[in-house]
């Protein structure tokens, strides 16, 4: 065993975020009138961990070294990527499919701006990360949004669904893998029936696998191009370090094409909008795939615990139910079963707990009765947060 397979890394330090221009905390109170001061910030995708030493230790240097000239020798980012992917993924990336973004949003909106022309149908399966729409519609493409049906409380797929919603303008199949907000993993088997699906009506499919490092123990994800190798004439991957060690502040994601005639359409959008990636972020990212293996392991069986916590507290409350969820550091809470209107149970995560997540609604139609929290912090938080709702849902019998 190698020393840094020996390391332990302390979750449970608490670092204040307000005042830092953090999106998640100091916008809570415009967006949700939760104070920061008493309220907690269960809502934007980014946690409340520090990040690994490695990442910290390359800012101080760089820092110290006080002169931020114009990033150059990029080997060493391509290589801790490739070895990345393969360490972890059993995935084999060669460094001239890896193409770098300003974060995977702006991925996405390169990607079809380079595969769809305005007018055309981008499919995402709904509810789903709620920036997919955003950019879909943004840029100007038909958004098809296919809700999943829900068995034994887990969404499934629905082929006769997908297969009803094309109108024969379809360009692209936009896939969150594993699943933000239920965090699902897919099967083998369902990303062989989704590949099936793109190659029958000649649809990109673009493969968001942002979470794919935030496995809960006991799980295990497989990336499609490790599941179904067949997918690779048609696939674009989406990758990034920014949610696995967050590092959003960062803006730097991977846009990774095997295909040369896909690899060629997508460079020459990204040539001619003069994007690429910054030296900050891509600094951080290189420092944390090359050496932060175990400070991710650590991390997956604290959230592991985290999302223990908060399911079992929160299914104490007749008629909520909780998503298990199998990755990622959302949870996905069901509030139909209180026979509530969703203003009546926003009063009371909101004005009686205070506690700040995302809206369901905003995921699409299909998640109105849900709200989105992130357990993505500290152990003390969670279970402050378990005992504000079980106390603002104390009168439910």
């Amino acid at each position: 065993m190698s020393k840094s397979d020996m390391q332990t890394f302390d979750f449970d330090i608490e670092t204040d975020r307000r005042g830092t221009h953090s999106d998640k905390w100091d916008n809570m109170f415009a967006k949700y009138g939760v104070s920061p001061d008493t309220g907690l910030a269960m809502w934007v995708a980014d946690t409340d961990f520090q990040a690994p030493p490695a990442v910290l230790s390359c800012l101080d240097d760089m820092v110290s070294h006080g002169v931020f000239g114009y990033y150059g020798n990029d080997a060493p980012y391509f290589e801790a990527i490739s070895g990345w992917m393969s360490r972890r993924h059993n995935w084999q990336v060669a460094p001239e499919h890896i193409h770098t973004t300003h974060g995977l949003g702006n991925g996405i909106a390169l990607c079809l701006q380079a595969f769809s022309e305005i007018g055309d149908g981008v499919i995402i399966l709904t509810p789903v990360y709620h920036a997919f729409a955003r950019i879909i519609k943004a840029s100007g493409r038909d958004l098809r949004e296919v809700d999943m049906p829900l068995e034994a409380g887990r969404y499934v797929l629905d082929f006769d669904a997908l297969e009803a919603a094309l109108t024969g303008n379809e360009k692209i199949f936009l896939l969150c893998s594993p699943h933000n907000p239920g965090g699902r993993i897919w099967t083998s088997e369902e990303l062989e029936m989704i590949v099936a699906f793109c190659e029958r009506h000649d649809l990109i499919l673009m493969s968001d696998e942002i979470h794919h490092d935030l496995i809960l123990p006991g799980h295990k994800h497989v990336s499609m191009p490790v599941a179904v190798p067949e997918s690779l004439p048609r696939l674009v991957m989406l990758t990034a370090a920014t949610k696995t060690f967050n590092l959003p502040a960062g803006l730097t994601g991977n846009v990774i094409i095997q295909d040369s005639m896909l690899r060629r359409q997508y460079q020459t959008v990204q040539k001619a909008l003069a994007i690429g990636g910054n030296a900050f972020g891509m600094r951080m990212a290189e420092a944390a795939y090359a050496h932060g293996d175990s400070w991710v392991n650590s991390l997956c069986a604290y959230l592991g615990e985290n999302e223990r916590l908060f399911r079992s507290g929160l299914e104490a409350i007749p008629g909520v139910s909780v998503m298990q969820s199998e990755a990622t550091f959302l949870s996905w809470v069901d509030f139909s079963g209180l026979g509530m209107e969703m203003a009546e149970v926003l009063d009371r995560v909101q004005r009686r707990a205070e506690i700040a997540p995302n809206l369901g609604e905003t995921f699409g139609a299909a998640g109105a009765d849900f709200l989105r929290f992130n357990i993505g912090t500290q152990r003390s938080r969670i279970e402050d947060a378990v005992k504000r709702l079980q106390s603002a849902f104390s009168d439910i019998q």
